[in-house]
């Protein structure tokens, strides 16, 4: 693994370029809210003929975070495309992304569809409405590892280990490396209906989806399967929103399956 950074319109971005070879072929990997590039890490080493790189996107990781909580739907696809243009030399790639990322990967095909090979969209829909203002309850620092898994438990209602990929340690205790309070922003930038995005392109795209989902019914994928020309579902059973988590192995012989159809 190797860590990057590239500039996108004054703003330092992250990345980790997990590749092992000189493949011509290119997965750009995309995470959720709270996420950062290393989720990616156990996908990336079990494909061996791919080039596999992923975004710390803005707000997350090792990525700055914009003084002005600009989280909009436009900044966001921008980064994709400064990514894709300075590091990638302007080369088209499949896309994956989860949550946030899967949304912002179908927007930026439809504004760069030369740029997008095949997509693989993980548990988010064309419909989208979630609360994200929880995240602004949590410290900034507190003094102990556990007492942050504690905190997050208490106002969450979910598990840490989604978040504790994030966490992290400096002088002054321990606290997490995305934009907590910028996260309701951009969550708030996301919600609404994004029909014509999703409509707007035919390449090959795989929908992954959580039957146990709280982000994204079965109905709206079967939908948007309907919508879209050259779109297949794989539907995890007795899994949530992190597919990716909950069932990895499957997940990722679920990704390597399709990468070989292309």
């Amino acid at each position: 693994m190797k860590r990057g950074y590239f500039k996108s319109n004054n703003l330092c971005l992250s990345y980790i370029d997990y590749s092992k070879g000189e493949s011509e072929k290119i997965l750009l990997a995309l995470h959720g809210h709270f996420g950062n590039a290393r989720m990616f890490s156990s996908l990336a080493s079990s494909l061996d003929d791919w080039k596999v790189f992923a975004l710390d996107q803005r707000g997350h990781g090792w990525s700055e975070h914009p003084v002005n909580r600009d989280y909009s739907r436009e900044t966001y696809i921008e980064d994709i495309k400064h990514f894709i243009t300075t590091v990638l030399n302007n080369k088209s790639v499949v896309l994956l992304g989860h949550s946030l990322g899967g949304a912002n990967a179908y927007q930026f095909a439809s504004k760069y569809p030369e740029l997008v090979k095949a997509m693989i969209i993980e548990d988010i829909g064309a419909e989208i409405e979630g609360d994200a203002s929880y995240a602004t309850l949590f410290p900034h620092r507190v003094a102990s590892l556990k007492e942050l898994k504690d905190v997050v438990e208490s106002r969450w209602k979910g598990s840490f280990r989604y978040f504790g990929e994030s966490a992290f340690e400096d002088e002054h205790g321990w606290g997490f490396r995305f934009d907590s309070k910028g996260m309701m922003v951009s969550q708030q930038n996301l919600n609404g209906s994004w029909w014509s995005d999703w409509t707007n392109t035919d390449c090959p795209t795989l929908l992954i989806h959580g039957t146990n989902s709280d982000v994204v019914n079965l109905s709206q994928v079967k939908k948007m399967k309907q919508a879209r020309k050259n779109t297949t579902i794989k539907a995890f059973e007795g899994c949530g929103h992190t597919i990716h988590d909950d069932d990895p192995l499957g997940f990722n012989n679920t990704v390597k399956n399709f990468l070989e159809s292309l």
